[in-house]
């Protein structure tokens, strides 16, 4: 933004709405009393509101755009840029995703998505704050600041998700509601525990109602539900949800009201089992979302681009493609003057080539040229992570190898393994009969089956838990991470004993992060120092270590897609169907923690 053009104090320039010395600025420009500060010429510009494409000019003062088609071609500028025929299409906006799950800071995250067209996200905190409470959140929102990324943020819900786990904080109600003031708080985050809102239980209807009073969304998050229970919880007063894996279950939600968004992240993809839901019928009523995005896939694929891109090449129209990853987030989230190119809307945009390939060659965020040719035209401060509250939170003290012991007592029949769905975080529940020996179910590396732990982090109760896990592929060593949603405890998986004590101890020295150990020695790993979650490198530095870990990861013989992020979501009390926590091995579907060993009778 050409801040010199506006008058009065520039400070008021940096908010999320205009201010009135904006809005005159703009009136003036349109009444050719003065020149606009930019304008691009010979565009097509897409107008996902009429879903047509104007040709002409956009013409922007300040962080506005003035005028857009014909009449903006009348205007002066101080700056003309020529688009040659290129489409002129609206900055992308992200409805809901984890920061987190990039493994970088926001800075880092903005550097890497900005060049692609994503000029707005909708951040859920619920990492961070799962591990820093209300401390974090307020970190989240100091850290966004100033960023040329716009990033609005919802209040996480389920701080802890559930009673099943430890997490090292909790979020009441009354935060939550004091958080819902703040402009760059666009809701209340995922509703997880979907049970408590269809049993209509004070403190999830409590959450919902914060959210009504402040006239901001609710979002969602239900698996699997149908019937009555799509009625219940979206009857609540829940607005969106982004857990659907079936064409029949989103068109049950749509049909409840609910808002659609279609996720695609690195290990939950759905967008192509939901394409079909994005027609003209249901044009309004469908967004893009991430959700969860590790650094390889964001460097390769992008992020909601890689949505659009893809939409595009299943048979969407473009218009509606590009408009679930504008307008319709927009819309739904109450995001004044942004998701469109129009009038007195931010100038957030960008031009492409052709809308099949979908790849931005200039993108502009306030008027202000921010990337070209894939990159950031300034690299992005990702200034020293100083903040006490999210530093030093991996306090683990010593582990016995006792502590790792599964219980299988003679009287068992069965023991109860988990079953990761390879690119889903659902799991399977299989019983077999495990190797055992003196009372003690161990791995079998010869039918792949391993042992699954789970360590508590937080210096709060020093819990440990350890079960079975199947189809892993893990044949030696153990890996490890302390990135557990959504407790963020300490999880992995290992066929040595030895070797997974020596894992948690790296991790607990490297204040979190990633590791891979074979025969007690450290084959590969990523220091997370910020909350255990967080890296202070760049994307491209991070996804680079993350290939070194899938390496060692695939040299130990894991088969696993994303095995750190499908290990990740292992410890998920909230889906279905088995997990793991620092409580033990949780009945997701009946909602408690179950013993690995099935005595005769049971």
């Amino acid at each position: 933004m050409n801040s010199q053009s506006l008058p009065g104090n520039a400070a008021e320039y940096r908010g999320l709405l205009p201010g009135k010395q904006e809005l005159r600025l703009l009136s003036r420009v349109a009444g050719s009393q003065e020149a606009a500060d930019l304008k691009i010429v010979n565009a097509r510009v897409l107008n996902v509101v009429t879903q047509e494409e104007i040709l002409g000019s956009v013409a922007v003062a300040g962080r506005l755009i003035v005028a857009v088609g014909p009449a903006a071609d009348e205007i002066q500028a101080r700056e003309t840029v020529d688009a040659d025929g290129r489409y002129l299409v609206p900055g992308l906006i992200d409805g809901h995703l984890h920061i987190e799950s990039s493994l970088v800071t926001p800075a880092a995250y903005a550097e890497a998505v900005l060049p692609r067209g994503v000029t707005a996200v909708v951040w859920d905190p619920h990492e961070i704050a799962n591990v820093c409470g209300r401390a974090g959140i307020d970190w989240v929102l100091e850290s966004v600041q100033g960023l040329p990324l716009s990033v609005m943020v919802t209040v996480p819900s389920c701080v802890p998700s559930t009673t099943l786990e430890t997490s090292g904080a909790q979020i009441s109600v009354a935060e939550i509601e004091e958080l819902l003031q703040q402009e760059r708080v666009v809701g209340v985050a995922e509703i997880m525990s979907f049970p408590d809102v269809i049993a209509a239980t004070d403190d999830s209807l409590s959450k919902v109602m914060a959210a009504a009073r402040a006239r901001k969304a609710a979002d969602g998050h239900a698996p699997g539900i149908a019937g009555l229970s799509v009625a219940a919880y979206h009857g609540a007063g829940i607005g969106s949800d982004h857990e659907c894996t079936t064409y029949e279950e989103a068109l049950e939600k749509l049909r409840a009201g609910a808002f659609l968004m279609i996720r695609e992240g690195s290990t939950t993809r759905d967008l192509k089992a939901l394409l079909p839901l994005l027609t003209p019928e249901h044009a309004d009523r469908v967004g893009f979302v991430t959700d969860d995005r590790l650094p390889e896939d964001l460097l390769s694929e992008g992020g909601v681009d890689c949505l659009v891109r893809m939409a595009i090449a299943g048979g969407v129209a473009p218009t509606l493609a590009v408009r679930a990853a504008t307008w319709n987030t927009a819309r739904y989230f109450g995001l004044q003057r942004r998701g469109a190119v129009l009038p007195g809307y931010f100038a957030d945009f960008m031009l492409l080539d052709d809308l099949p390939s979908f790849r931005a060659n200039e993108v502009f965020v306030s008027g202000t040229r921010v990337a070209e040719g894939g990159r950031v035209t300034e690299p992005i401060a990702r200034p020293v992570v100083s903040a006490q509250a999210v530093r030093r939170t991996v306090k683990v003290g010593d582990i016995t190898p006792n502590r790792l012991r599964i219980p299988y007592p003679d009287s068992a029949c069965e023991a109860r393994v988990i079953v990761p769905i390879a690119s889903q975080i659902l799991t399977r529940e299989r019983r077999i009969q495990p190797y055992h020996v003196n009372g003690e179910a161990l791995a079998d590396p010869s039918s792949d089956i391993a042992k699954i732990f789970c360590v508590e982090r937080h210096g709060r109760n020093g819990n440990v838990a350890a079960a079975l896990v199947a189809e892993f592929g893990i044949r030696r060593g153990a890996l490890a991470i302390s990135v557990a949603h959504d407790h963020h405890n300490i999880i992995g998986v290992g066929v040595s004993d030895e070797d997974i004590l020596l894992a948690v101890a790296r991790l607990s020295k490297l204040e979190g992060g990633l590791v891979a150990i074979e025969s007690g020695k450290v084959l590969a790993e990523l220091s997370l120092p910020i909350a255990g979650l967080l890296s202070e490198l760049s994307l491209a530095d991070v996804r680079d270590k993350m290939q070194e870990l899938d390496a060692a990861a695939a040299s130990l013989g894991v088969t696993m897609p994303a095995p750190f992020m499908a290990l990740s979501f292992l410890g998920l009390p909230v889906i279905p169907s088995l997990k793991l926590t620092d409580h033990g091995l949780v009945d997701v579907t009946a909602g408690r923690i179950v013993p690995v060993a099935v005595e005769s009778g049971a």
